[in-house]
């Protein structure tokens, strides 16, 4: 059995990957109505290894290889899910997530409104660029699904919130999409408690206190927002890093005080600039806290186009340290 399988001690470190498999792991122990679904979750062990050994642990009715057909088995799992299960279905890649949009968001995300029936599911979305995935393995889509009433958004971008998020997700009534950044899979790691716990779906996190400017992030770009506040405070300008978690629901009680105690604004997303959920954020600070503005709400985001596959263009395509750094400076010049 793969080594993401076993129980968590306080002081162990994990990735935030095994953090993903230890939260399915300990939701299906304790729960029967949680199943798996997806395209070689099974026998192979999903794409990224994180369901590898869930087939022998809880065999093949409640870890379901799919065919490649993604608007069947969602609309499958809506089904179970309106029947009482709790269907966790993954997407091989958050790109694909497309072929499943007319049940996401007319079937799911609507359900509850139109007759009462919750349906508790969750989609995992491994989402993001920075793996040289082209522009078929890289999309950041929850731009598409922010814009959907009925479904609720979360994307961790630690290991901690990665396993509680998670857990939150199942546990929730309503369906959630969890968008998990590929990047970050093997990258960071933190010790997790042993004790079960929950991140409570929309409930913001300021991942660093700062005096100065407010940057409003998530995912990955959380890290790219705290590399850029550590090389920013040797010059005196003191960031501080507001990690969403929850996209929607957005937690705007958070996002506005920060950006009330600091007068000013960045928001970063890894998502393209257009249409983007920082483009909401920023009208909402205009509409809501324009009297403590001392400066331009600051969007620094990716351009509008495919991400590129080519490993050069894909870093000048992204957001980076440097962008974040230079924007900041202007900003605090006024």
């Amino acid at each position: 059995m793969s080594t993401t399988m076993t129980s968590v001690a306080s002081g162990t470190d994990v990735t935030y990957l095994e953090a993903i498999s230890q939260a399915l792991d300990e939701e299906m122990a304790q729960d029967s109505r949680v199943f798996l679904m997806g395209e070689d979750i099974g026998t192979y062990g999903g794409a990224f290894k994180i369901t590898e050994g869930f087939l022998q642990k809880y065999g093949e009715w409640r870890v379901l290889d799919t065919p490649l057909a993604e608007s069947g088995f969602v609309g499958a799992a809506i089904g179970a899910a309106m029947m009482g299960l709790r269907p966790v279905v993954e997407m091989q890649f958050a790109d694909f997530i497309s072929c499943a949009f007319d049940q996401i968001t007319e079937v799911a995300a609507k359900n509850h409104y139109r007759w009462g029936a919750p349906v508790p599911m969750v989609i995992r979305a491994p989402f993001g660029g920075g793996v040289h995935g082209g522009p078929f393995h890289s999309e950041c889509p929850e731009g598409w699904f922010f814009h959907s009433p009925g479904l609720k958004l979360v994307a961790p971008s630690t290991p901690y919130d990665a396993k509680g998020l998670l857990k939150a997700a199942i546990r929730d009534p309503n369906p959630v999409i969890y968008f998990e950044h590929k990047f970050l899979y093997r990258r960071i790691k933190a010790q997790l408690p042993k004790d079960d716990f929950v991140v409570p779906i929309g409930q913001a996190d300021i991942k660093r206190r700062g005096t100065d400017i407010s940057v409003i992030t998530y995912g990955a770009m959380v890290h790219v927002a705290l590399e850029a506040a550590e090389l920013l405070s040797r010059e005196g300008i003191d960031l501080e890093v507001v990690d969403l978690r929850t996209l929607s629901p957005l937690d705007k009680d958070t996002i506005y005080g920060s950006v009330r105690r600091t007068s000013k604004a960045i928001l970063l997303h890894e998502d393209n600039k257009t249409g983007g959920i920082g483009a909401e954020i920023a009208a909402s600070l205009a509409e809501d806290c324009f009297d403590h503005l001392d400066g331009p709400v600051v969007r620094i985001a990716a351009p509008d186009t495919p991400v590129p596959f080519s490993p050069p263009l894909e870093e000048f395509f992204l957001p980076k340290t440097s962008d974040v750094v230079a924007a900041a400076k202007k900003l605090a010049a006024y």
